[in-house]
C-alpha cells in the first residue's frame, strides 16, 4: 500500500494573474447561469427534470473555476494541455 503523500499531486502555481482573473470571472458566470437555470426549472419554464443535472454541473464547475483562480492552479495545464491563458 502506498503512503497517502505519494498519491497526492503537488499543486504548484501554473497560471499567471491574467489566467486567474479569467477563471474567476468564468466561475462567476457559470454560477449565475446555474442559478438562472434553477429558477427556470423550478418555475416550469424548462419542463424536464433532467435540467437539474445542468444546474448542478454549472454551479459545481463555477465553484471549481473560482477555486482554481484562488489557488493559481489549472488542472488542464497540470495534465499537460497548453492553454492560451
Amino acid at each position: 500500500m502506498l503512503p497517502a503523500q505519494s498519491i497526492l499531486m503537488e499543486r504548484t502555481c501554473n497560471i499567471d494573474a491574467k489566467g486567474r482573473v479569467v477563471r474567476f470571472v468564468t466561475g462567476i458566470f457559470a454560477i449565475l447561469a446555474g442559478l438562472t437555470l434553477a429558477i427556470l426549472v423550478s418555475q416550469g419554464v424548462l419542463p424536464s427534470e433532467s435540467y437539474w443535472m445542468l444546474v448542478t454541473g454549472s454551479i459545481i464547475g463555477g465553484i471549481f473555476a473560482m477555486w482554481e483562480a484562488r489557488a493559481g492552479w489549472c488542472v488542464v495545464r497540470a495534465i499537460g494541455i497548453k492553454t492560451p491563458l
